[in-house]
């Protein structure tokens, strides 16, 4: 079948990419200007010490075999020791993945179909009152950064203001997010607000062109109700390349959200990424890279399958 060959490209394209970006993040880390075992044993160290740890954790073996050994060890599921924990990644990551998991999971659920509701109704409402506000208000919130954004938030709901929410989770080790519901509103906030302005601006920009299109144009002369010309024929072909902006805000949702987890004191992979740069965890800080470029290719296959699959021209080019 004709899409079945469609993924198959796209899956050995990402497997390529994969390959290159591991080698990337290898590289890389490589190159970070200090030792590991230093920043393990601190500034005080022996030279013996520093040797004896540096042999541990293999950092005089060739960087090919180290590299290999890294990658054929990822495709058995071994994914190495936490140099600073000395625990087993899978293990140290877990919990964070799931927290991060709950982040993204609500944030999309949330921001999604408000993006795409507001985007197709303001480009119903084509320059009048509605379209003006919905598009001044997200290219003001598109141009806001997030800890600018979160900062915002928790001045707002946290403070002198309105303290109706705290201005930081705060989750047990290996408690559940839910376990703190009124200290993952702001963060969940944080990021919908983050993520909405540009789905909901690509999803107006596509509505408006397939509205002016000639086969909608056909379509209302045939005598086709409104309600039927935007749900067959104008929503399937507008939601094409808005497939392609929910997909890459998903993966930032999923890699993205480090300075959002830092300034909410959230325990997700993001705060785990940027405590392992600063305690200079390779292994860490190598596996985390390559699980958010993985996220980032299989939401862009995901992207791709659904825009075909959702666009009647481009299903009929694959035939």
């Amino acid at each position: 079948m004709p899409i079945i060959k469609f993924i198959s490209r796209r899956l050995g394209l990402g497997v390529v990419t994969l390959f290159a970006v591991s080698l990337l993040i290898f590289l890389v880390t490589q190159a970070f200007p200090s030792d590991p075992a230093q920043a393990i044993l601190g500034r005080e160290t022996t030279p013996e010490s520093l040797d004896a740890l540096r042999q541990e954790l293999g950092l005089y073996r060739p960087a090919v075999t180290q590299f290999s050994d890294w990658l054929i060890g990822i495709l058995h599921g071994d994914f190495g020791k936490s140099f600073v924990t000395q625990m087993q990644i899978s293990e140290y990551i877990a919990p964070r993945v799931g927290n991060s998991l709950f982040l993204m999971v609500v944030g999309a659920f949330l921001s999604v179909p408000l993006s795409v509701a507001i985007g197709a109704f303001s480009a119903l409402r084509r320059d009048r009152k509605f379209d003006t506000i919905s598009s001044t208000t997200s290219l003001i919130l598109a141009a806001i950064p997030e800890f600018v954004m979160g900062t915002a938030l928790i001045l707002f709901f946290s403070t002198s203001i309105f303290h109706v929410l705290p201005a930081i989770t705060l989750i047990d080790a290996g408690a559940a997010p839910w376990s703190d519901p009124s200290g993952v509103v702001l963060p969940i906030l944080t990021l919908v607000l983050a993520v909405t302005p540009y789905v909901s601006r690509t999803m107006r920009a596509s509505m408006v062109e397939i509205l002016e299109s000639d086969y909608v144009e056909m379509a209302r002369l045939k005598g086709m109700s409104e309600r039927v010309v935007l749900i067959r024929h104008a929503l399937p072909n507008a939601l094409g390349p808005v497939f392609q902006v929910i997909a890459l805000n998903l993966a930032y949702l999923a890699g993205g959200t480090v300075i959002v987890e830092r300034l909410f004191n959230y325990p997700g992979i993001g705060s785990a990424l940027a405590d392992s740069v600063r305690a200079r965890d390779l292994p860490v800080i190598q596996f985390l890279a390559l699980m958010i470029a993985g996220v980032y290719v299989l939401m862009n296959l995901v992207a791709d399958v659904a825009t075909v699959l959702a666009t009647p021209r481009l299903r009929t080019s694959l035939k």
